[in-house]
């Protein structure tokens, strides 16, 4: 593919030719040999039984089931024609469509060989992957309040341990798992106007400013936890456990009643503000206001907004929600805090930010991606899956690295995003 245009003189301007190997066609070769590998490789793996995906919690009940050798052949070679398809050119303007069709087939090509002679419950598959992914859906939105108003947030990992912390010992300390969740809300504001100060007023690089308060957050916390709580468990680490709520009629649903509405607070909390973040920065003056200040900060001083506070302001209501979500470790996940236990989500959920292409609903689409890789990483490990740990604890990371790395592609940041802003 060419094209020619002419100058002002009419002298015809040179021809430019489009790259042949241009990113639809390196992806479709990915497609294409992760495909092959499907197809021939576990299929050769995956044993003649009748792989069953039920949907209940056990093995019993109604079940969607396949030969899994079959089915891990058949996933495999659509992976295959998807990467066909993206290889010779033929869907432009369905790219991402048929990228996501072809990641969906070998997705279901490995779980076929996986679960071959294997139940897989999809209901607490489902559960467990959005459980897993409300840290990484609070701290990318957090992400999306500082970099929608042009201020890098890196600091998202201290943000969740100071939460995960707080929530803790506070929760601990009054017995209150509603007070754990408020002052973790307020761990996550003193990282977040930390890095407020240091980036907005006194002009430090954000992202280093991001990486030492993350150090900052994992160096203290540790601290009080050797010297605080583990001396002292009961009156220190032992807070309470967020309970399940279950709505009536509509927890009886199949399959997305138990996934939604017989679960904790923070589910519906991260749900809740994914939808109400995206209307509030597409629909409403702060909204353009906040996408004002991130795109042109010196364009948006002219009319009136203020810059400098608007910034402040949303980098410490991202700070309210990243600790929201690290008392989700403690007060969820395990019921009590170690050290360093969030063990990387925050750069998780940067990573979720930047594949969701800095949107509340694309966020959330990375969140839950990410968070099925870890579920099923749990869940392999517990069915005796013939690959090593080692890989199925990578899972989660690696997922994060071909997302970010290879499905990405070109994300634009907002423009003014890092850069601060000296009023002139």
């Amino acid at each position: 593919m060419s094209t020619a245009t002419t100058d002002v003189t009419g002298t015809p301007a040179p021809v430019v030719k489009a790259a042949f190997w241009d990113r639809q066609r390196r992806l479709g070769v990915g497609l294409a040999v992760i495909g092959l590998v499907a197809a021939a490789f576990f299929g050769a793996l995956a044993p003649s039984e009748t792989a069953r995906f039920t949907l209940s919690d056990d093995a019993a009940g109604a079940a969607l089931s396949i030969n899994g050798q079959l089915g891990t052949v058949l996933f495999g070679i659509a992976t295959l024609v998807a990467g066909a398809v993206l290889l010779a050119g033929k869907a432009r303007r369905f790219q991402t469509t048929v990228l996501v069709l072809g990641i969906l087939a070998f997705v279901l090509s490995f779980l076929c060989w996986q679960v071959a002679g294997k139940f897989l419950p999809l209901v607490d598959t489902a559960s467990g992957t959005l459980e897993l992914a409300v840290p990484l859906i609070l701290g990318a939105l957090a992400g999306v309040l500082g970099e929608r108003s042009g201020v890098v947030n890196v600091a998202i990992e201290g943000q969740f341990l100071m939460g995960a912390f707080f929530a803790a010992l506070v929760g601990t300390m009054a017995t209150s798992v509603w007070a754990g969740v408020f002052s973790a809300a307020v761990g996550g504001v003193i990282i977040a106007g930390i890095l407020a100060v240091l980036a907005i007023r006194y002009l430090v690089d954000q992202v280093v400013v991001g990486i030492v308060l993350n150090l900052l957050a994992l160096g203290v916390t540790g601290f009080l936890y050797e010297r605080l709580m583990q001396p002292d468990a009961q009156s220190y680490n032992e807070p309470p456990k967020m309970p399940e709520w279950k709505i009536p009629g509509l927890a009886e649903i199949p399959v997305v009643g138990p996934v939604l509405f017989d679960t904790n607070l923070l589910v519906w909390l991260a749900l809740i503000l994914v939808f109400v973040l995206h209307f509030g920065l597409t629909r409403t003056r702060w909204g353009l206001r906040t996408r004002a200040v991130g795109e042109h900060p010196t364009a948006a001083d002219t009319v009136g907004i203020r810059v400098r506070g608007l910034r402040y302001l949303n980098v410490l209501l991202g700070g309210v929600v990243a600790g929201a979500g690290g008392a989700y470790f403690t007060l969820v996940a395990t019921g009590s805090f170690n050290k360093n236990m969030t063990a990387g989500a925050g750069f998780i959920a940067l990573a979720a930010l930047i594949f969701g292409r800095f949107t509340p609903l694309g966020a959330l689409g990375a969140a839950l991606f990410f968070g099925f890789a870890q579920k099923l990483a749990t869940y392999l490990s517990v069915a005796g899956s013939p690959v090593p740990s080692q890989f199925l604890n990578m899972l989660p990371y690696l997922a994060t690295i071909v997302a970010v790395a290879g499905l990405v592609g070109r994300v634009r940041a907002p423009a003014a995003d890092g850069q601060p802003y000296v009023k002139s």
